[in-house]
């Protein structure tokens, strides 16, 4: 290590230290102007961002906000990473997931830049068609059989030893999940996990058992401390599973590989990621198991964040939690394609998908450091608080019986769907926007269609999608489109000049075509042939003209008539305004106007 010679120079040493307090007296000055005469911590929480899980985040983070110390990438407790070496090494493993046979669709990827494979409900004699050709010494194969896991593994196993490839050389994972295959399905199967752990630890040293998908219960609505809660209590039952069965501790939890969500919140799934290293790592801790090493991660960009209308936008949140998932140091890293809510990809979309990892890990550099986020005050605390959440959680379904009693008495339901209800309501309120749904919709697109995929195992916990109640409005009116021929309408009727019409003018437009609803700003009322009016203008304008615009429309014919602002105006139905409850708004307008 070069030693620099002492200068005598500081960073910022001619500077004068800020101390907090002055900058939140700013803040505070600041918020006075707005009607906030809120001082010191309060005027900070004033800007502070509510998550769930009870978690908050700052607006500003200093040396103040303290974490357990993170330790060194390859050590415990793993918070930097399960490897020194990080993703430095080429990257992570892009592992695409294929959910039908298609022998050239699973070449292509290999050739094109995807390093092992996914195949999710591949039905077990389709498996060698599936991997001809495939040289599968050099890629790492994860089986997701569900019910079937073992006739599946036992024709994985059969593969490789008819195309003589070496148990030691042999990678991936045979995806034995009974607990995610009951969250699934409602119902049990018979899985034999710990027969194939004893067989894949006894007889392939690089190849593991079992799979702790968290997805199900992410899929189902959950925050990611439940997600990383339900993750340990469920790895923690295969542990003691397996120790029954007569592996050693150390045995049992290198048999397991972690299934984890990445979302468009970058620095979230970065703490969740590092925070789910830490948390196992106390477990195999006290369960005697620390020579297993860190935690295994295969991260997979989140399908409840993917739209159906606009789908292009997906290409964007694939590659914030693709980028997000890389630097917290996941070991594999699977982006769905773009138009994986529609049906099944096409060449384009897979394209894209493997790509996207490829300019993140060849042309961004994002492999080349350990750790990024390694060090930012912001990234440790929130790691840590999400930590202390987490392990809460998990406590909880301990306490409660394990994992199996969670699930099966319904607790676990009951939390995941409290923790969706109040999602659905920011939702619905667009406190947390979906650009190309909630937020600028595109009524004129045309839309993308694809081969319908195979249904997905169900019975079980719910699938939910961030865009649903939209989408449900937004099918009504394509369903009014397809029978009459035109959308359901509104008139915007602008009052005043420009300059005070035009920024509501903007929202009420953009808020009713959230709702599939036409809006027509053009012409008289009369021409835009609906019975439905909302006024857009300032609340100096709504004073002098609102209550007579409003008679003047209803004598047009106007049945309804909404005011875009808040207040209380003569002749006025109903109001908008940002933060409104937009899917009940939106609802009530397409009743109103005859839309099934």
């Amino acid at each position: 290590m070069t030693v620099l010679p002492d200068d005598g120079l500081e960073l910022a040493g001619e500077f004068p230290d800020v101390p907090h307090e002055q900058w939140q007296r700013l803040v505070a000055d600041v918020l006075r102007k707005t009607g906030k005469d809120v001082e010191g911590d309060a005027a900070e929480d004033a800007l502070s961002t509510a998550l769930e899980d009870g978690l908050r985040t700052r607006p500003l983070y200093t040396a103040r906000d303290t974490a357990p110390a993170p330790g060194l990438p390859g050590f415990a407790p793993y918070t930097r990473g399960s490897r020194a070496e990080g993703n430095t090494n080429g990257g992570w493993d892009v592992r695409q997931c294929h959910t039908v046979p298609d022998k050239d669709a699973v070449l292509t990827d290999l050739e094109n830049g995807v390093t092992s494979l996914w195949l999710s409900g591949i039905p077990v004699a389709d498996l060698a068609a599936t991997l001809d050709g495939v040289y599968l010494d050099l890629a790492p194969v994860i089986l997701d059989a569900g019910a079937e896991t073992a006739p599946a593994a036992r024709e994985l196993l059969h593969l490789y030893d008819a195309r003589g490839v070496a148990k030691n050389a042999v990678r991936g994972n045979l995806g034995a999940d009974p607990l995610a295959h009951e969250a699934r399905t409602g119902a049990s199967a018979d899985i034999p996990a710990a027969s194939l752990a004893r067989l894949c630890a006894e007889e392939y040293p690089g190849l593991r058992a079992l799979t702790v998908d968290a997805l199900p219960y992410h899929e189902a609505g959950g925050s990611a401390a439940q997600e990383l809660g339900t993750s340990l209590a469920t790895a923690v039952a295969y542990l003691r599973d397996l120790t029954e069965a007569g592996l050693s501790a150390e045995q049992a939890a290198a048999q397991l590989e972690f299934r984890y969500a990445a979302t468009a919140d970058q620095f979230l799934t970065m703490a969740k990621l590092r925070a789910a290293r830490r948390l196992w790592s106390r477990v195999t801790e006290v369960c005697g198991a620390s020579g297993a090493g860190g935690q295994v991660q295969h991260a997979v960009t989140s399908s409840v964040m993917m739209t159906r209308r606009d789908p292009w936008v997906n290409m964007l949140r694939t590659t914030v939690a693709a980028l997000a998932a890389g630097t917290a140091g996941a070991d594999a890293v699977t982006v769905l394609p773009f138009d994986h809510a529609l049906g099944l990809p096409d060449a384009f979309s897979r394209r894209i998908a493997r790509n996207t990892s490829t300019v993140l890990i060849e042309e961004s550099y994002l492999a080349r450091v350990v750790d990024p986020a390694g060090g930012s005050w912001y990234v440790e605390r929130l790691t840590d608080e999400l930590a202390h959440a987490a392990w809460e959680f998990f406590q909880g379904i301990e306490r409660d019986g394990g994992m199996a009693t969670a699930l099966r008495s319904g607790r676990l339901a009951d939390d995941l769907a409290a923790t969706w209800e109040a999602r659905s309501k920011r939702l619905a309120h667009r406190r947390e926007p979906v650009t190309g749904v909630s937020e600028f919709p595109h009524l004129t697109e045309k839309p993308v269609t694809r081969t319908p995929a195979p249904a997905p195992l169900s019975g079980g916990l719910p699938r939910v999608r961030r865009d649903e109640a939209f989408e449900a409005l937004r099918a009504r009116s394509d369903a009014h489109l397809a029978e009459t021929g035109s959308r359901p309408r509104v008139y915007l009727a602008a009052l005043g000049p420009a300059s005070a019409h035009s920024a509501r003018l903007v929202f009420a437009a953009g808020l009713f075509e959230a709702g599939g609803i036409e809006v027509v700003s053009e012409g008289s009322f009369q021409e835009s042939g609906t019975t439905e009016a909302c006024l857009c203008s300032s609340d100096a304008v709504y004073g002098e003209k609102a209550a007579s615009t409003a008679e003047a429309l209803r004598s047009e014919g106007a049945a309804h008539v909404s005011l875009a602002g808040r207040g209380e105006y003569p002749g006025i139905d109903s109001y908008v305004f940002a933060g409104c409850d937009a899917v009940g708004v939106l609802s009530a307008a397409l009743d109103r106007l005859g839309v099934s």
